[in-house]
C-alpha cells in the first residue's frame, strides 16, 4: 500500500511541542485536509491533548512511501495510522 505522510507539530498544555505523523492511503479522498486534520483530533483526544488549537499549518502533507505491514493493518482497520516522534507520552 502506497500511503501519504503528514508531519504534524501540536503545542501541548504544558508548553512542550508535540511531534508526530499522521498516515493515510495515498489517496485523493483520504489525503484531503479536513480528513487528516479529523484523524490528527482523533489522535490527540485520546491523548488528552486538546485538539481545538490544531490547524492546518500545523499538519502539512510531507511526502508519500511504501506502508510496512504494521501500518497498513492499521489503516486498514482504522483508515489511518499515527507514529509518533516527539513528546507525544
Amino acid at each position: 500500500m502506497k500511503i501519504a505522510v503528514f508531519d504534524t507539530h501540536v503545542m501541548r498544555p504544558d508548553g512542550r511541542a508535540m511531534h508526530f505523523d499522521v498516515l493515510v492511503r495515498d489517496e485523493p479522498a483520504d489525503k484531503q485536509l479536513p480528513n487528516v486534520l479529523a484523524h490528527a483530533r482523533r489522535y490527540l483526544d485520546a491523548k488528552g491533548v486538546p485538539a481545538d488549537t490544531l490547524r492546518a499549518d500545523e499538519c502539512r502533507f510531507c511526502h508519500t512511501e511504501s506502508a510496512p505491514p504494521l501500518i497498513e493493518a492499521e489503516i486498514e482497520r482504522a483508515g489511518f495510522a499515527i507514529v509518533e516522534l516527539r513528546n507525544c507520552a
